[in-house]
């Protein structure tokens, strides 16, 4: 039987990945995004997949609602939601940033996350089936300076994962947590406002993980057999750990 994903923040990056991944699998596609040229760039690209196009900020509750009120009839039976739709905005200390960008960061990591999850969540229960896959970050579990509000946003992702999951253990629905860590995207020109150069120096000198890798994990973990649930990835590049403790010593 065909089934069907939607998947935020669909028009770059992992998110773009994931769309062309499923598709090649003959899924039903619900791609959103925010960019009309970059929707309809995905739209001529998928145009041989069963796909639904939607304009959609996942800020906005209203919007997100009237979006799902509007699926055409074979796309409603919803089986994977892929909250991917995130960003990171700048790399100051806490006492330095944006408000503004902590504020964005906060309402599209986390509250845009929990719109599309609980909006859909009740089809799915009385289907008794569905998956949700929530596009976390190592920065999550591990910190790094300037990581500050994008780093807490993603260590909600992952207890939220975990909440979900106690919630939903008498239903067959299934929730997992994909956390990359340097990954090569559209993430760091976002993050520096544009600024390429600051942006390719991230990744010079590395292998990073690239959309198409992530994609592929987000597609096995729909794959496994129904009665098991791949709570969470973590996923780095090679040239990527954890890292050491840092301990700043004062000048003598």
């Amino acid at each position: 039987m065909q089934k069907t994903i939607l998947i935020t923040g669909a028009t770059s990056g992992f998110g773009k990945a994931c769309a062309e991944r499923f598709a090649r699998e003959g899924w039903r596609l619900i791609v959103t995004g925010r960019r009309k040229d970059r929707l309809q760039e995905l739209r001529e690209l998928l145009s041989d997949a069963p796909l639904h196009v939607a304009e959609l900020d996942v800020r906005d509750l209203k919007g997100v609602k009237a979006m799902i009120a509007a699926l055409p009839e074979d796309f409603r039976d919803i089986d994977v939601l892929l909250n991917n739709a995130g960003l990171a905005l700048g790399l100051q200390g806490a006492d330095k940033t944006d408000l503004n960008d902590w504020e964005t960061m906060i309402d599209t990591n986390i509250k845009g996350l929990c719109y599309l999850t609980r909006c859909l969540l009740p089809a799915m229960v009385a289907r008794n089936q569905g998956h949700i896959i929530n596009l976390g970050s190592v920065a999550g579990t591990y910190p790094y300076p300037g990581g500050n509000v994008y780093g807490a946003t993603k260590a909600f992702v992952k207890q939220f994962s975990r909440n979900l999951l106690t919630d939903l253990t008498h239903t067959g629905i299934r929730v997992t947590n994909i956390e990359p860590g340097l990954a090569e995207s559209e993430f760091s020109i976002v993050r520096f406002q544009g600024d390429k150069a600051k942006a390719d120096a991230v990744y010079r000198g590395t292998q990073p993980l690239r959309p198409v890798d992530i994609a592929e994990i987000v597609y096995w973990v729909t794959s496994v057999p129904a009665h098991v649930n791949i709570n969470t990835v973590e996923v780095m590049p090679v040239c990527q750990s954890c890292g050491p403790f840092h301990i700043h010593r004062q000048a003598e």
